[in-house]
């Protein structure tokens, strides 16, 4: 069992190290036009605890995993400045927003969330049409 959930947390770590996330807002915008996908921009804080675990147990889900493929992702730091100038006032972190390609905010969720709860944001974000 043990070594089970050992391979488990390694693969769910795997997952998420294998995704594609941009390092800067300009360039996933510029994907998610050429590709007519939405963005999820992930704002986390370089010492968040809950980011971490944000990272570790929601966003490395098989089914989150499965959702986010549909996705432009970008991942950015709150503590950089220049990165967020032209969102919105991120006060806390973990904030994620989900916008369509013409940089609208679709939703936003701020704070750890678990699967679950996460996954129905998607549900929202998907039914969007503009």
């Amino acid at each position: 069992m043990k070594k089970l959930l050992t391979i488990l947390i390694l693969l769910s770590s795997w997952l998420f190290a294998n995704l594609e996330w941009q390092k800067d807002i300009p360039t996933a915008m510029k994907m998610a036009k050429e590709q007519n996908k939405k963005v999820m921009l992930y704002v986390e804080g370089r010492h968040c605890g809950w980011c971490k675990k944000m990272k570790r147990k929601t966003l490395s889900n098989a089914e989150v995993q499965q959702k986010l493929n549909s996705f432009i992702l970008v991942k950015v730091f709150k503590e950089n400045v220049k990165a967020i100038k032209d969102l919105p006032q991120v006060r806390f972190v973990p904030t994620i927003f989900f916008l369509t390609p013409q940089k609208e905010i679709i939703e936003t969720v701020t704070g750890y969330f678990g699967v679950e709860d996460f996954l129905s944001y998607f549900n929202d974000v998907e039914r969007y049409k503009k």
